[in-house]
C-alpha cells in the first residue's frame, strides 16, 4: 500500500497523510488538530485525558481530579526534571492525596492501564498547534489517554533542502519554543520517508536510531523501510512495553540523560526475560546475551531487570563482575538509572555484607559484588530460588566447574564458577558479554546455558550503534625487532597462564625481565617520541583529539608520562596517568596518580570533550566499561589477547558526529591476537572487520579515492598549491572550484562532491601512512569540497566564515601557516553595498563568482518566500531566467555575472522602497501586492494605496486567531475581512480580479509566517 510513490509529486503533506493513514491501520482515532476546539496553550488532548476516569474507575473522582491537576502543574524547572517527572507519573502511576467525607485519602492514579491494552485510547493527530513562548504547530502527534507522548516532524521526501538533519533542529527548535508540548514526551521522531529515527529530548541527532524489525529478526534491517519502523513501534502492545520499560533516565549530579532503548535491546531483553523465566522452573541456566561492545550492554541489563521484577514476585538481583573499577562503573550505570529501577542498588562490601543484604529481605535488591570476594568462601550465601546471578563478561574470568590440585600442597582449588554456584546454589543464572565465547569454552555454556541473542559487531555498524575499528602497525618505524616482541608476547601469556600459587615467584622473576626489557630507556624513548609525532602529525585534530596510550605496566606507564612531558613540556595538562596506586609506590608517584577523587576528576575531564586533557595513559583502568564517544585513537604497547583485547579496543568504537571509525596503533606486536580473537565472532564480522589492517584496507581505499579525485580534475593544473605561498594556494583552491561549477558539467562536481567526501573519510584512518605528496592533494580536494558544500548548502553563506574553515583545514593538515582567502571579498558580505559587489565582479574564477552571487541572492529571496510574495516571485523569475539563458548559451559568463549584479542592485532598492513609501517591512509586502497591477496608478493615487495597505495590515492584526494557517473555516472568514475591506475602496478595478488573488494570496503567506 505505502511501497509505490512518485516522488516528484509526493510532497510533506501526501507523506503525512501516507503516515496518519498507517496509524489508522494500527487502530489509532485519528483527528485533524485545526478542528478540535481547545485551549492551543495546553497540549493535552482532553477529550481523551477523560479516560483517565475510565481506567481508575475503581477510585474516587476526587483522585483522578487530583491527578489530572497535578499532570498540568509542575512549577518552575527545567524541562529535563518537568520530564523526567512526568516519565515517573506515565511508568508508575500518580500518588495522589485527596479529600473523602472529611477525610485526607492516599493513592495511586493510571495514567495508562498497562495491564489492559483495550482500557487506553490511543490517537493520532496532525496540526496540533501549541502557544507557549511562540506559536507553533508540529506535523504528527500521537496521544495515549490525552498525553502528547511522541511528536513526529515530517519532511518532504521530494526536497533535498529539507531532510531529517532538518527535521531535528526543526525539534531542538520546538523543545525551546514550545517546551509545554514536551513536559509530556517520551520520544520523539523525525522521518523523510528513506530515513526514519527516534531519539529523546536529551538525545544528539547521531543518538537518534532507527527500528529496523517489527519481529526481533536481524534478516532484513539492512532495507528496513518507514513501514518498519513506524508498526516496529507504534503496534499498540510493543508501544505500552516501550513506554513503560524501555524509556529511563540515567542522573548524576551533572546532567539528566533521558535513552530509548533501541530495537535490538528492546527484543533482545524481552527474549531474556522469557528465557529467564524458563530457566527458573528448569535448570536455572538463563542463557547468555552477546551483544558487541560499545552496542549498550549496560542498558541492557538495566532494562532486563527493570522487566524483570515486574514480571516475577520481586526476585533479588546479585550483579557480578571481575574487576573493582567494573563493578564501580556498572554499579554507577545502575545508581543513576534508580529511579527507573525504584530501588537503590547496593555494593556489597564483603561476603558477610553481601549475606546480610540476601537475608535481610524476601523480596527485590539488586546487590554488586566483585568475583575476588568469592575465592576463599565455601558456605551457602542463602538458599533463596528468587535469586537472578548477573555475571558481566563471565568467560573472561576462568569461570570454571572443575577443580585443581596444588601440587606442593595438595590443596584442592575450586573453580570460580562452582565457588559462586555453591554459595547460591539455587540462583538463576545469565551472562552478559560484549565479546563471544570461545568456541572451546565449555565451562561458560555449563553455566550459563547457550546465547539468547546475537547483536554481532556488523549489525551494529551497520545500525550506527558502533564505528568500525581500524588497526595501524608502528613497530616498524620504531625499529622494534618483530621477532623478539613475538617471543616476549609468547612468553608472557604462557607465564600469566601459570601464575598458580606454587610457581607466581618465578613468574614474577620472568615477567620482571621483561619489564627491563620493555622498560629500556631507549625503547620507551622511541616509542614517545613516534606517539607524540604521529598524534601531533594524524590524531590531534581527529574530532577532539582525545587519544589512550596503553601501557605495559605501571612503572612503564610512568616512564612514558615523564618522557613525554620531557618532549613536550606545555602538555602537562593535556596528558595525565590513570591507573591504580599501592602504598608500596615511590613518593613521587602519589602525585602524578592521585586518589579516589582525583582520579573520579580525572574521569570527569577527559569525558569532556572541551578540556585541554587529551591523552590519557593507562595500563587496566578504563580499559573495559569506560565509555568516551569522542574518543578515536588508542597507542598500545601492552600484550593482550581475546576478550580482553576486543573489551580494550572497543574503547574507540562509540558514536559521535563526524567519526569514520578508531584506530588502533600497536607498538607490542597484537596483530595475531586480533586475527585470533576475531576468529570466534560471527562468519559475516570476519569477513568485514577480520583484517582491520589500515595498510590492507583504509590506505588502498584511500589511494582508490585519490586516483578517483585526479581524474575528475582531468585538465586542471593544481601543482601550485603545493608551493609556499598561501596565495598561490588560495587561487589554486578558488580556481579549482571554478572549475568544478562549470554549468557545462555538472555530473562531474556531482560525482566530485561525493567522492572527495569518501576520500576525507579513508585518509581519517590511515593519514600516517599517505605520503607528503598524498596528503597536499588529499589537503586540495578537501579544501574545494568545503568551497562547494558551503555556496550550494541551504544555510545563509558566510564569506569569512568560508576561508576561516579553509585555512583551519590547511594549518591542521599540511601545516601551512598564515591566512588563505579563497573567495577574496571584503569581511563584511552584503548584496547592497557597492564596493562588495566591485569585488566579486573583479574575481578571476567566473563560475565561482556566478555561484557565489546566485548563492547570496538566493538567501535573499528565501527571506521574501515567508514574508512578500510579489518581490520573491519577481525576483526568482528573475534569477531563473537570467541562468537559464547562461545554460542555454545565450549570454557569456562575464554577462551573466553583469545580470546578477543587476538583480542585486535591483534587491536592494526594493528594500529602500518601504523606507521612501513610509511602510514598514510587513506593510510593505501588502503594498507590492495591491500595487502590482501594471496601470493600477490610473485607478488610484500613491496616497490611497498606501492609506489601503495600512487599514488592511492593521485589520489583519488587530482579527488574527491561532488557528488561521489550518483552519479553513478562519482562513474563509480572514479572506470576507480583506474583500470587505478592499471593497470599500472599489479594489480591484474592473477586469483586475487578478489583483485580488495576489492580495489574498499575501495575507495568506502573512498569516502563515505570523503562525
Amino acid at each position: 500500500m505505502y511501497g509505490v510513490v512518485k516522488i516528484s509529486f509526493y510532497n510533506e503533506n501526501s507523506y503525512e497523510e501516507s503516515i496518519i493513514e498507517l496509524f489508522e491501520t494500527l487502530g489509532y482515532n485519528h483527528y485533524y488538530g485545526p478542528d478540535v476546539e481547545r485551549d492551543y496553550k495546553n497540549p493535552l488532548f482532553m477529550q481523551d485525558l477523560e479516560n483517565l476516569y475510565n481506567i481508575n474507575r475503581n477510585l474516587d473522582k476526587n483522585a483522578v481530579d487530583k491527578a489530572i491537576e497535578v499532570i498540568q502543574d509542575f512549577g518552575i524547572a527545567s524541562l529535563e526534571d518537568i520530564n523526567n517527572k512526568f516519565m515517573s507519573y506515565l511508568q508508575n502511576g500518580v500518588s495522589v492525596n485527596y479529600w473523602q467525607d472529611g477525610k485526607e485519602e492516599s493513592t495511586l492514579v493510571k495514567l495508562v492501564d498497562f495491564d489492559n491494552l483495550d482500557s487506553n485510547l490511543f490517537s493520532v493527530i496532525n496540526q496540533w498547534t501549541v502557544v507557549d513562548k511562540e506559536t507553533k504547530i508540529p506535523d504528527v502527534v500521537v496521544f495515549v489517554n490525552g498525553m502528547p507522548l511522541v511528536v513526529c516532524e515530517l519532511k518532504s521526501p521530494s526536497r533535498e533542502d529539507a531532510d531529517t538533519s532538518y527535521a531535528y533542529t526543526q525539534l531542538k527548535k520546538y523543545m525551546q519554543v514550545i517546551p509545554v508540548l514536551f513536559n509530556y514526551n517520551a520520544f520523539c521522531v523525525m522521518s523523510d520517508l528513506s530515513i526514519s529515527k527516534a531519539g529523546t529530548i536529551t538525545s544528539t541527532e547521531d543518538r537518534f536510531m532507527e527500528w529496523k524489525t517489527t519481529d526481533g529478526s536481524y534478516e532484513s534491517t539492512q532495507w528496513a523501510d518507514f513501514t518498519t519502523f513506524f508498526e516496529g513501534i507504534f503496534e499498540k502492545n510493543r508501544f505500552l512495553d516501550i513506554l513503560k520499560n524501555f524509556i529511563v533516565y540515567s542522573n548524576d549530579s551533572a546532567k539528566k540523560i533521558k535513552i530509548l532503548g533501541a530495537y535490538h535491546q528492546y527484543f533482545a531483553v524481552n527474549k531474556a526475560v522469557k528465557s529467564t523465566i524458563q530457566a527458573i522452573e528448569s535448570d536455572h541456566k538463563a542463557g547468555v546475551f552477546w551483544h558487541t561492545q560499545g552496542s549498550g550492554k549496560s542498558l541492557s541489563m538495566v532494562f532486563y531487570v527493570n522487566k524483570l521484577q515486574q514480571e516475577l514476585e520481586s526476585p533479588t538481583f546479585v550483579v557480578i563482575t571481575d574487576r573493582n573499577d567494573l563493578d564501580d562503573q556498572l554499579f554507577s550505570q545502575f545508581s543513576k538509572c534508580s529511579d527507573f529501577l525504584r530501588q537503590t542498588p547496593k555494593q556489597a562490601t564483603s561476603m558477610k555484607n553481601l549475606k546480610d543484604l540476601l537475608n535481610d529481605r524476601k523480596a527485590n535488591g539488586i546487590f554488586f559484588s566483585t568475583m575476588h570476594k568469592f575465592d576463599d568462601y565455601d558456605e551457602s550465601l542463602t538458599d533463596r530460588d528468587d535469586v537472578i546471578v548477573i555475571s558481566d563478561e563471565a568467560h573472561r574470568s576462568q569461570y570454571g566447574l572443575e577443580e585443581k590440585v596444588d601440587p606442593k600442597t595438595g590443596e584442592i582449588k575450586i573453580g570460580a564458577a562452582r565457588r559462586i554456584r555453591n554459595a547460591l546454589p539455587n540462583a538463576t543464572y545469565i551472562g552478559f558479554t560484549g565479546t563471544p565465547i570461545s568456541r572451546s569454552d565449555k565451562s561458560t555454556r555449563e553455566v550459563f546455558g547457550n546465547y539468547i541473542d546475537i547483536y554481532d559487531m556488523t549489525q551494529s555498524v551497520e545500525d550506527g550503534a558502533t564505528v568500525p575499528i581500524s588497526y595501524e602497525s608502528r613497530i616498524a618505524e620504531i625499529q622494534l625487532d618483530e621477532a623478539i616482541l613475538q617471543k616476549i608476547d609468547e612468553k608472557y601469556w604462557e607465564l600469566r597462564e601459570q601464575a598458580e600459587e606454587y610457581n607466581i615467584e618465578r613468574s614474577k622473576r620472568e615477567l620482571s625481565k621483561m619489564e627491563s626489557l620493555l622498560g629500556a630507556p631507549e625503547i620507551i624513548d622511541d616509542i614517545c617520541r613516534d606517539i607524540v609525532q604521529h598524534y601531533e602529525d594524524n590524531r590531534a585534530y581527529e574530532l577532539t583529539g582525545k587519544a589512550m596510550i596503553v601501557a605495559y605496566s605501571r612503572p612503564i606507564a610512568i616512564k612514558m608520562y615523564k618522557k613525554i612531558l620531557e618532549l613536550r613540556p606545555d602538555w602537562d595538562e593535556k596528558v595525565k596517568v590513570v591507573m591504580s596506586g599501592s602504598n608500596k609506590d615511590p613518593e613521587e608517584w602519589h602525585e602524578i596518580i592521585g586518589d579516589k577523587s582525583y582520579k573520579k576528576e580525572l574521569e570527569n575531564k577527559f569525558k569532556d570533550d572541551e578540556d585541554p586533557m587529551k591523552i590519557a595513559i593507562v595500563v587496566d583502568m578504563w580499559l573495559t566499561g569506560f565509555d568516551v564517544p569522542s574518543l578515536a585513537t588508542m597507542y598500545v604497547y601492552k600484550p593482550m589477547k581475546g576478550h580482553n583485547l576486543m573489551q580494550a579496543i572497543a574503547r574507540v568504537n562509540r558514536v559521535f558526529k563526524g567519526k569514520e571509525g578508531g584506530l588502533i596503533v600497536d607498538y607490542i606486536g597484537i596483530a595475531s591476537e586480533l586475527k585470533k580473537a576475531m576468529s570466534e565472532y560471527t562468519e559475516r564480522d570476519n569477513k568485514n572487520y577480520g583484517d582491520m589492517d589500515v595498510d590492507k584496507k583504509a590506505y588502498p581505499k584511500f589511494r582508490e579515492k585519490l586516483e578517483v579525485c585526479r581524474d575528475l580534475f582531468h585538465g586542471f593544473d593544481y601543482s601550485k598549491f603545493f608551493g609556499e605561498s598561501n596565495l598561490e594556494r588560495s587561487k589554486v583552491i578558488s580556481d579549482g572550484v571554478n572549475f568544478m561549477e562549470d554549468i557545462t558539467q555538472k555530473d562531474r562536481k556531482k560525482d566530485y562532491l561525493k567522492e572527495s567526501l569518501l576520500l576525507k573519510k579513508a585518509l581519517s584512518l590511515c593519514r600516517s601512512r599517505a605520503n607528503e605528496e598524498e596528503r597536499f592533494e588529499a589537503a586540495f580536494f578537501e579544501a574545494v569540497r568545503t568551497v562547494l558544500v558551503k555556496v550550494s548548502s541551504k544555510d545563509t553563506l558566510t564569506v569569512p566564515e568560508i576561508n576561516k574553515q579553509i585555512t583551519e583545514l590547511l594549518n591542521q593538515s599540511i601545516k601551512s601557516t598564515g591566512v588563505i582567502n579563497v573567495i577574496n571579498v571584503s569581511d563584511e558580505v552584503s548584496l547592497f553595498d557597492p564596493e562588495f559587489l566591485d569585488r566579486v565582479r573583479a574575481m578571476e574564477s567566473k563560475n565561482l563568482t556566478i555561484s557565489l552571487l546566485e548563492k547570496l541572492l538566493n538567501d535573499q529571496i528565501n527571506g521574501y518566500k515567508r514574508t512578500n510574495i510579489v518581490k520573491s516571485e519577481e525576483f526568482s523569475d528573475l534569477i531563473k531566467q537570467t541562468m537559464n539563458s547562461y545554460i542555454n548559451g545565450h549570454i557569456t559568463n562575464d554577462e551573466v555575472i553583469e545580470e546578477l549584479i543587476k538583480i542585486a542592485k535591483r534587491l536592494r532598492d526594493a528594500h529602500l522602497e518601504g523606507e521612501e513609501l513610509g511602510l514598514t517591512e510587513e506593510e510593505l509586502a501588502f503594498y507590492n501586492a495591491i500595487a502590482l497591477p501594471e496601470n493600477i496608478h490610473d485607478f488610484y493615487d500613491n496616497e490611497t494605496l498606501i492609506k489601503i495597505t495600512q487599514e488592511l495590515t492593521e485589520s489583519l492584526r488587530k482579527n488574527r486567531t491561532i488557528d488561521w494557517q489550518k483552519k479553513e473555516s478562519s482562513r474563509a472568514n480572514m479572506r470576507k475581512i480583506v474583500k470587505r475591506l478592499l471593497k470599500k475602496y472599489d479594489y480591484p478595478p474592473e477586469d483586475m480580479d487578478f489583483a485580488l488573488d495576489k492580495v489574498i494570496a499575501q495575507c495568506e503567506l502573512w498569516v502563515d509566517e505570523v503562525a
